[in-house]
């Protein structure tokens, strides 16, 4: 019989109740980024025929100067290794990216941006920061984006240190084949 283990995710105390101001934040953090993302990609496949995971990474190809390993590729974006696999070769297939051996190590692969994808993004951008910008950005006071930034890269670099679900069950199996 193998032994339960606690999960390495939890903390002690965190099967309490969230308070209501935690709660209420939680469902406003959630709705808020819930809509967002919705409206954006619904706006990127009218536009552009591109999912919100396409779109980017076609803007860190861009922003990396037009050429990014795909390991870069997928540590950049929250999405698995084989979904990043999976939406490069849509990419590829659509002329918005080509992927190859990379020059420097013929064991990765490269991914670079094609004269199509920047065209593509030259089209998308203008609209897509127009639409962030009256969803998010207008409802903010000059002093609520350095506050809400500052806040946000917290939660964010708190929630990447934690240990991801897969690397905890790749942990549990190992540990438990070890016992």
């Amino acid at each position: 019989m193998t032994e339960s283990r606690p999960d390495p995710e939890a903390r002690p105390g965190g099967d309490e109740p969230l308070n209501p101001a935690e709660l209420k934040t939680l469902i406003a953090l959630i709705e808020s980024v819930t809509v967002l993302q919705y409206r954006l990609e619904q706006q990127l496949r009218e536009i552009a025929g591109v999912s919100f995971v396409q779109f980017q990474l076609l803007v860190r190809l861009r922003d990396a100067g037009g050429t990014q390993t795909m390991t870069q590729m997928a540590d950049g974006v929250v999405y698995s290794r084989s979904g990043i696999t999976y939406q490069a070769g849509l990419l590829e297939k659509a002329g918005l990216i080509t992927r190859g051996p990379d020059p420097d190590d013929d064991r990765v692969r490269a991914v670079a941006l094609t004269d199509a994808g920047r065209a593509l993004l030259d089209e998308v951008l203008p609209p897509h920061v127009g639409l962030a910008r009256r969803l998010l950005f207008d409802s903010l006071t000059g002093d609520d984006l350095p506050r809400l930034a500052e806040i946000m890269a917290r939660v964010r670099d708190h929630m990447q240190a934690q240990p991801s679900r897969s690397a905890t069950t790749v942990r549990r199996r190992r540990d438990d084949a070890g016992a």
